[in-house]
């Protein structure tokens, strides 16, 4: 078997285990309180019953009104404020569940808005993205762009301190952006803190739900005391803070993904320079060997635009396909391996 089936089936068996582990904690963390909350919620309930002597059918009618008007007290949900809030939770997939559209004509907005078709040019390439959430591309670009920004950061401050390396290493990259995630995390933790009544652990745990797109909706930010309408400058920090705190994080994901795949690239060149097979593979009429087919596979693990834009005599980005009678010369795939690792 592989190494690279070997190493998917022992990811499948750790994730199930992981989920196995954390339910049994918290089973053992959670039931017991679920069970006196219930007696305890269960003896108000009959109380009331017997106090104001209410029937079911009103009882039922009292708990639809109470959950209806819960939303309410924000304010206006589906003015420009909350309605740019709610677009903002959509776009960024946290899903908080604290607003839901509830006209036929909003839900089909609200399916057809998450998913984007648009055709973006990049290079004067067109890329066709379809049913690729805008928000989620964005974010992964920002990430990106903040990489490179540490990158930079870290190089001259090893510069300045005259280490012997100067380039920025992932492990250093990973640490840069997980201190800044950490910051944001922490001093959000504060500012919810302070504006919306929770302690600082509940804050520091919506800030985490948040920014890592859970999303529960047991703790949602901007929804007592009409603030949707009388505190803009609390709405506006709160929508700064998703969209920064969620871009830094993407940064930290990215690192991780990058890493991952280059593992894999690395198993992956290992097992056929293990086989040493150098058959003959007909491809759309044309005829390359298995190594140089894994020297392609690597070129293109990475999706970004890496190649730069050099580009041949039919005016493409990539070198022209050999004909039947040639080889891909061996130096073209490591020139194009270089340039893709850089």
């Amino acid at each position: 078997m592989k190494r690279q089936n070997v190493r998917t089936l022992s990811l499948v068996v750790c994730t199930f285990t992981y989920l196995l582990i954390g339910a049994a904690v918290f089973d053992a963390l959670e039931s017991d309180t679920e069970s006196k909350r219930w007696e305890v919620l269960s003896d108000m309930k009959n109380g009331l019953v017997r106090k104001y002597n209410i029937t079911p059918e009103d009882y039922h009618m009292i708990e639809i009104v109470i959950i209806e008007n819960k939303p309410h007290k924000a304010g206006p949900q589906w003015k420009f404020a909350g309605a740019f809030y709610f677009a903002t939770v959509v776009l960024a997939m946290i899903g908080y569940g604290h607003s839901t559209p509830v006209t036929v004509g909003g839900k089909a907005f609200c399916m057809a808005y998450a998913m984007t078709f648009k055709d973006i040019m990049i290079l004067d390439v067109a890329i066709n993205w379809v049913g690729i959430p805008l928000g989620l591309v964005m974010f992964q670009s920002i990430g990106e762009r903040l990489n490179k920004f540490a990158s930079v950061v870290i190089r001259r401050a090893k510069c300045y301190l005259r280490c012997n390396t100067t380039e920025a290493t992932e492990m250093n990259l990973m640490f840069a952006t997980g201190m800044l995630s950490s910051i944001i995390i922490t001093t959000g933790a504060a500012v919810f803190s302070r504006y919306e009544g929770w302690n600082y652990f509940d804050s520091f745990y919506y800030c985490f739900v948040t920014l890592t797109t859970i999303g529960f909706g047991d703790y949602v930010a901007l929804q007592n005391d009409q603030a949707l309408t009388s505190k803009p400058g609390y709405v506006a920090l709160s929508l700064v803070f998703i969209l920064f705190g969620l871009a830094v994080v993407a940064a930290s994901i990215n690192l991780l993904v990058l890493r991952f795949m280059t593992m894999q690239a690395e198993e992956s060149a290992r097992d056929e320079d293990k086989d040493g097979s150098k058959t003959l593979l007909p491809i759309d009429g044309h005829i390359i060997t298995t190594q140089q087919r894994s020297h392609e596979d690597q070129a293109s693990v990475c999706s970004c635009n890496c190649l730069g834009n050099k580009t041949w005599d039919s005016g493409a980005l990539l070198p022209p396909v050999p004909s039947h009678h040639e080889f891909l010369d061996h130096s073209l795939c490591t020139e194009l391996i270089e340039r893709a690792s850089i």
